[in-house]
């Protein structure tokens, strides 16, 4: 009975008995590891893009003579490996400067956890797409909201009081709770909207108000924008919407309302390509069109000011 309750008993081992406080301490504190780019993952959904554009590739001659100053956040996967929650750019510098590792924290990290530390860590960056924000702000919030049934997470307030996830969020980020709202609608775009947004050929808040049309009626919308080389105003995509909910858009109501003309807009003078295409280079754009033409009827309209003036 006695060997029974020994073998039983949780020794202390004697590498744990001579274990100093500092050395404890040491196991504990998070260390930066050089790791293997191959080994480190992308983010699932990362909604911030990493592209090779010229600030792309002067990082990746910075790291080439300096290597990566602020070590990358990763944390293990369960299969092996790491995956990436704060240094995407840095990683895709490194892959450009010819680098195999990067120096890396490993932090044991759940998903939510995560979300929260890899959007954080964007949002610091100057300059953010409105696709990049809003699929930001969609992914915290998702986050926060499942932490917020957990004890001793952010939804409670030093005072104890319960706070909404999105109120806490527009308190983090800067805006406020409206707006970041707003910012989440841009979400329910279709993607070539979503992409015009980004590259301010929608205003932002027309494009709330179309992210209210269903996926067909966004598609019909785009259809119509290009065709007519037009988008619509604010008071245009508020009554796209208004239609919309009331079930009687459709694509004549959206060529009638977008095709209307607006308060501001100058009155355009047109002319058949057709008409001119012969007298340009077949490489000329329309724009270089344009300028050559203006050009011609400025000194055509000087040359007419000096016979006057005779």
């Amino acid at each position: 009975m006695v060997k029974s309750n020994v073998r039983n008993m949780n020794l202390t081992s004697v590498d744990d008995l001579f274990e100093t406080d500092v050395s404890r301490e040491d196991k504990q504190r998070e260390k930066v590891l050089d790791i293997p780019l191959s080994e480190i993952n992308d983010f699932p959904n990362h909604p911030f893009k990493v592209k090779a554009d010229e600030a792309m590739l002067e990082m990746a001659d910075s790291v080439k003579q300096y290597g990566i100053l602020v070590p990358a956040l990763v944390r293990p996967k369960a299969d092996g490996g790491y995956e990436m929650v704060s240094g995407h750019r840095r990683k895709k510098a490194s892959e450009l400067a010819g680098k195999e590792t990067m120096p890396c924290i490993v932090r044991e990290l759940n998903d939510d956890e995560s979300v929260v530390a890899m959007v954080d860590s964007n949002l610091q960056r100057e300059s953010i797409l409105p696709s990049e924000k809003a699929l930001a702000y969609k992914m915290k919030l998702e986050a926060m909201k499942r932490q917020a049934g957990r004890p001793g997470k952010e939804n409670v307030s030093q005072v104890g009081t319960q706070k909404r996830s999105d109120q806490l969020l527009a308190e983090q980020c800067g805006d406020s709770r409206n707006q970041v709202q707003r910012f989440i609608r841009l979400t329910e775009l279709i993607p070539p909207i979503l992409e015009m947004v980004d590259e301010k050929q929608i205003a932002f808040n027309p494009a709330v108000e179309i992210s209210y049309l269903t996926e067909k009626e966004q598609t019909e919308l785009l259809e119509t924008m290009k065709l007519e080389e037009n988008t619509p105003s604010l008071s245009q995509a508020q009554r796209l919407k208004k239609f919309s909910q009331e079930g009687r858009l459709n694509a004549d109501v959206i060529y009638s309302i977008l095709t209307e003309e607006k308060p501001n807009q100058k009155q355009k003078f047109n002319i058949q390509k057709e008409r001119i295409d012969r007298f340009f280079p077949k490489n000329f754009t329309d724009k270089q069109k344009e300028d050559l033409i203006i050009q011609l009827l400025e000194s055509w309209y000087k040359k007419r000011q000096r016979e006057q003036e005779r």
